[in-house]
């Protein structure tokens, strides 16, 4: 008498998506909200509009009065924006964490995904940096100098763009509360704080500064709407069935 087959066991279900389609959609209305709100700012300056620019320079006259005064807060800044919050400290920071995913993680799709938004971030601050050819303050006691057009600005659109990506990837990873709420601290410091170094050395206006912020956050949530699938995700791909 043959034995009775055994029964194969039932397949697993997939895991679900880290990020499901519903807030995948929620963050591309964001982004798009996000991007409309940022071209306001921008329509203004290609317009030079008036209001904006008293407001812009009553701004950076009071602070640039501020900075020549107290050189000992400016040379803080100048080592903030040159070095810690400077645009390419940054996009090397992303590199590093990139090499990371590939290499610890074996998450060949979000390291992409990372290294692909920073650098369409990059050029559409450029793009835009051309397309507008806005004048950067100009002091005859400056306490800074800066290269390209002013709008928007360059350490603030990046600072926001990579601190938003790398929150979205410890969120991904599921990091614990104590590091998140650090991390989301540190976030909004040198977020906020690039800006506000960037108006107080007087190499931007304050208009500049908030362009920077909106148009990096659209960013940030444009990459939210793109499915990674997930490190844990691209492991089990990896993985022999």
């Amino acid at each position: 008498m043959r034995p009775a087959p055994v029964p194969s066991p039932p397949s697993p279900s997939p895991r679900p998506s880290r990020c499901p389609p519903v807030r995948r959609a929620a963050a591309a209305r964001l982004a798009a909200v996000l991007g409309l709100c940022a071209a306001v700012p921008a329509v203004l300056v290609a317009l030079r509009w008036r209001p904006l620019t008293a407001f812009d320079g009553a701004v950076a006259r009071a602070a640039h009065r501020r900075a020549v005064a107290e050189p000992g807060v400016t040379r803080a800044c100048r080592v903030l924006t040159d070095w810690v919050w400077d645009p390419l400290t940054l996009r090397l920071l992303c590199a590093v964490v990139a090499v990371w995913l590939v290499r610890r993680a074996a998450a060949w799709r979000t390291a992409a995904w990372l290294v692909c938004t920073c650098a369409l971030g990059a050029l559409l601050q450029q793009g835009l940096k051309a397309a507008l050819g806005r004048d950067r303050p100009v002091w005859p006691d400056p306490v800074d100098s800066a290269a390209y057009a002013s709008f928007p600005s360059g350490h603030a659109m990046t600072a926001t763009v990579v601190c938003g990506l790398f929150l979205r990837l410890l969120h991904q990873y599921g990091t614990g509360r104590g590091p998140w709420s650090a991390a989301l601290a540190l976030a909004v410091l040198s977020v906020a704080g690039v800006g506000l170094t960037r108006v107080w050395l007087g190499v931007h206006w304050p208009s500049d500064v908030l362009g920077g912020w909106l148009l990096g956050a659209a960013v940030v949530a444009a990459a939210c709407a793109v499915p990674t699938g997930g490190p844990r995700a691209e492991i089990e791909r990896r993985s022999p069935s």
